[in-house]
């Protein structure tokens, strides 16, 4: 948790950038991502300088090597403890013309956070502006992996505030939902192939180390978390290296988060590796058939964004992997071919486990359109019984633009630290849902469909051409009404009837 004086060094930070004229926010993460990176760097070389000293041998593999670059200047003028100390006219020149060069051309520490590294640019105009900002960073907290981790995420959270960008961002509370829905363990490999900044593959690592707490005592355990646990795709490079700088601050040495346009690329290398797939991936509308990937097409001919993420989503999984995806309602109940027959597949093929409807203002302020979350899990030889549905109607946040929290943060996102009222539970859903979905094969079979959740068999959901829209199998509770006896109510009638009758003998006597 961020304390309030750590919020203002970083608004600090960032209205330092808007009044020295870099106004796009997506452009002040990127320069702070830069920064931050060289801090990073030589905080590592300090760190194995140090080991070399304990253990009075020669250093091995040094990020800054000795010498000097091919401008000139000294290697170690290039180091974030030298340079923060240099006059801003100094520092200036060196960042832009010495360290900036070097990032683009090391090879570094031969992790993902270098290779995105290789086209960075640096924007920051002044002087002045460069200094502050040094200064400013360097006084934030960074040896601490949960402040290092928030620190960057509140940042983040500024491209959102923005009104820029929102389409990266999936909420938070949201994300952590569908992590603690799948419940990643110590031997998955998870994937998001519309990575972003990385959110779904930060929570899911999180998760991990809270849960597992003894996953890094593993020389085997620990080498999959950093190396070979986590994938992300993205064909945006600023986001790659958003994303990838995110998994750094969050702890993940090594994980693969690379180029690629997850449509339009042959997937064989990548077929059946994912146990996990966590993912919001972008619905653009439609694509051309030359730009789709002929391995997609062969599992449902269309252009549809969305129905082509589900069929990558069941090329990448390994059977008995499992997947937590948001999907526009459109999947759900679209009557085309291709909507069928992706759902007809997801149901009968493989295993259909839950649909969570979610409020219409999720994704506000970005988009209206009303989404739910799809969990199913890969086994090519059906298994679908019974499919757990949840009505959400609130996520613990205002469902208009502003997206205000309508609890403490105690109270809010999946796992509140603080008990739960039926006050709280009607603006804040997510904690029933996760508790509700871990009963799907119990008690949740008993529940009436009109309920908030229940199930539905499969030959219901096949009778229904494989409608998954909630409202085709939400039943209205009908109130009980007593009803008076027949002759009682033709007795207050007719005795009305004389009622009137009286007043309109008075009212004609009046008018006489």
């Amino acid at each position: 948790m961020l304390t309030g004086e750590i919020r203002s060094q970083i608004d600090a930070i960032w209205n330092a950038f808007w009044s020295g004229g870099i106004a796009n926010p997506l452009e002040v993460i990127e320069q702070i991502t830069y920064l931050l990176f060289t801090r990073r760097l030589d905080d590592a070389q300090m760190l194995e300088e140090a080991k070399s000293k304990i253990l009075g041998q020669a250093l091995r593999n040094p990020i800054y090597p000795s010498g000097k670059d091919p401008k000139g200047r000294s290697y170690d003028d290039l180091r974030w403890s030298r340079f923060k100390n240099f006059a801003p006219a100094e520092m200036h020149q060196v960042v832009g013309e010495h360290v900036f060069p070097f990032l683009r051309s090391m090879g570094g520490d031969g992790s993902t956070y270098s290779h995105h590294m290789k086209d960075a640019r640096f924007t920051i105009p002044t002087a002045s502006l460069l200094a502050r900002v040094v200064d400013l960073l360097d006084h934030v907290p960074m040896e601490d992996r949960d402040t290092k981790g928030d620190i960057y995420e509140y940042m983040l959270g500024k491209i959102a505030a923005a009104g820029q960008n929102g389409q990266f961002r999936t909420p938070r509370h949201i994300i952590q939902l569908m992590v603690e829905l799948t419940a990643p363990t110590p031997n998955d490999v998870i994937c998001d192939p519309a990575s972003g900044t990385c959110g779904f593959l930060v929570a899911a690592g999180e998760y991990l180390r809270e849960r597992h707490a003894d996953l890094l005592n593993s020389h085997s355990d620990r080498e999959h978390f950093h190396n070979g646990m986590f994938h992300g795709y993205d064909f945006d490079n600023t986001m790659l290296r958003i994303g990838s700088m995110n998994m750094a601050l969050h702890g993940v040495d090594n994980p693969d988060i690379r180029y690629k346009d997850s449509l339009a690329q042959d997937h064989a290398g990548d077929e059946e590796k994912y146990s996990l797939i966590l993912a919001n991936p972008p619905f653009a509308g439609s694509l051309d058939y030359e730009n789709t990937a002929k391995d997609l097409l062969s599992i449902v001919k269309t252009k549809k964004t969305e129905l082509l993420f589900l069929a990558l989503f069941l090329r990448l999984l390994k059977p008995g992997g499992r997947s937590a995806v948001i999907v526009p309602d459109g999947v759900l109940f679209g009557s085309s071919k291709a909507h069928k027959e992706l759902r007809r597949m997801i149901v009968e093929d493989q295993k259909l486990d839950g649909v969570i409807s979610l409020p219409s203002g999720a994704f506000k302020p970005y988009a209206g359109v009303s989404t739910a979350i799809l969990l199913f899990t890969k086994t090519n030889s059906g298994g679908t019984d019974n499919v757990w549905f949840y009505d959400m109607q609130a996520d613990g946040w205002s469902l208009d633009d502003k997206r205000q929290p309508l609890l403490d943060s105690t109270k809010l996102g999946p796992c509140p630290t603080h008990a739960m009222s039926e006050a709280d539970h009607i603006k804040n859903n997510l904690p029933d849902a996760l508790a509700r979905w871990q009963q799907r094969d119990g008690s949740e079979h008993e529940r009436p469909r009109t309920a908030q959740s229940f199930c539905v068999s499969k030959a219901d959901i096949a009778a229904q051409s494989y409608d998954l829209s909630i409202n085709r199998y939400k039943e209205v509770a009908h109130e009980a009404v007593e009803h008076e006896p027949p002759l009682e109510i033709i007795a207050k009638l007719k005795y009305l009837d004389a009622e009137i009758q009286a007043g309109m003998v008075e009212l004609e006597a009046m008018l006489k």
